[in-house]
């Protein structure tokens, strides 16, 4: 008997690689192997192809080459980022209550240094309050951190009126852009951000490889938190993931040819999948249901459990939090910061959808959603 296939709706965790990717990868865990860093012609040539994927990864978010930092993924991005700045004057430190647990612990990290943290809330849609945001930097404040989408609910931020508030008051400005990096238009020049965070998982590329864009002005400020061969311009010590590295740059080039008809149609999947969904009684959406992100909804079903019902669906991969502590059963941080109950929040599933996401897929997952909620809730 064979087995059902996964309907996988959680690419807000990780997406399905590109076979286009994983091509371009191939040759450089075989034929193509030599060290990036080393003198000779094959490892001046393996140089000369990771230059060109920090070009491709600098184009896709307009920036510069010389600007993009190779990392192992968006976590040791922002921990490089944040603590990269503890030598600063400055000890205060923005952030949002609804960050991803990346920039939260690191944060919580940086206060046994000695740095004062501001968590600020949010309204009940996600979106933060711009004027408490313009209250709460000070002279003192060396950075503000705010995630462009947010991993849960989708919730995009107005990051160009943040970013201007931020440099009127001389604070260095960060985003932790994971989740909108591939799916969105993203200009770190237009935008004026300082510090920004991807990875490449995150839109159809290879687990373990990210990038940190780090503008001139944030650049003189930052120290390695890793020491060795004092590679990527001594920011980043460390033999470079040269197949991570090569497929990082391919996914980069096709997201950014594909990305506005990958959004429409993932767009009009999203609102059949919430629209079929929202039929359950008493069902609503989290969060902003018009300043967010195409692929992601993220909806309670009051009454059910939402590990239960994530049990039940067997075939079909959905989430109930940030892939990150979804192995835990403490209400989401992100959920009870827009005041849902904890039994509300632990009757919420994230649906994230991507672009190898089928018309089929979401109405057998809408079938098998309804059916299960109203078993679960007899």
């Amino acid at each position: 008997m064979s087995q059902k296939p996964i309907i996988y709706l959680d690419n807000n965790a990780t997406t399905q690689l590109d076979k286009r990717v994983l091509d371009v990868m191939l040759p450089y865990f075989t034929n193509s192997y030599a060290n990036a860093s080393s003198n000779h012609l094959a490892g001046l040539t393996i140089h000369e192809a990771v230059e060109n994927v920090a070009w491709q990864t600098a184009n896709l978010i307009g920036a510069k080459a010389e600007e993009i930092i190779f990392t192992s993924g968006a976590t040791e991005s922002i921990n490089l980022a944040i603590k990269g700045l503890a030598n600063q004057n400055k000890k205060h430190i923005v952030t949002v209550a609804t960050e991803h647990k990346a920039v939260l612990d690191t944060c919580h990290f940086m206060e046994n240094l000695g740095f004062e943290v501001t968590y600020l809330p949010v309204g009940s849609d996600g979106i933060l309050d711009l004027n408490l945001l313009n209250e709460s930097i000070t002279d003192q404040t060396l950075i503000v951190i705010v995630m462009m989408v947010n991993n849960e609910i989708g919730v995009l931020q107005d990051i160009n009126t943040i970013s201007a508030i931020v440099h009127a008051k001389n604070a260095l400005f960060m985003c932790d852009a994971t989740q909108a990096v591939g799916r969105i238009p993203v200009d770190v020049e237009k935008l004026r951000i300082d510090i920004l965070a991807l990875s490449a998982h995150k839109f159809y590329g290879p687990k373990g490889i990210g990038g940190l864009y780090i503008s001139a002005k944030a650049k003189v400020k930052l120290i390695p938190q890793i020491h060795g061969g004092g590679q990527q311009r001594k920011l980043r010590s460390g033999t470079l993931n040269v197949p991570g590295i090569i497929g990082l740059g391919k996914a980069c080039e096709i997201v950014h040819a594909e990305m506005e008809w990958d959004q429409k149609r993932i767009s009009k999947l999203r609102d059949d999948l919430e629209k079929g969904l929202l039929q359950i009684e008493g069902s609503f959406v989290n969060g902003s249901a018009v300043n967010r992100v195409c692929n992601t909804t993220n909806i309670c079903f009051p009454g059910v459990n939402s590990e239960r019902l994530i049990l039940a669906l067997q075939h079909v991969s959905v989430s109930n939090g940030a892939s990150c502590s979804s192995v835990t059963s403490e209400p989401s941080h992100v959920l009870k910061a827009l005041g849902l109950s904890d039994e509300n929040a632990l009757s919420s599933i994230r649906f994230s959808l991507g672009k190898f996401t089928t018309e089929v897929e979401i109405e057998e997952a809408i079938e098998r959603v309804l059916g299960l909620v109203r078993q679960l809730r007899l």
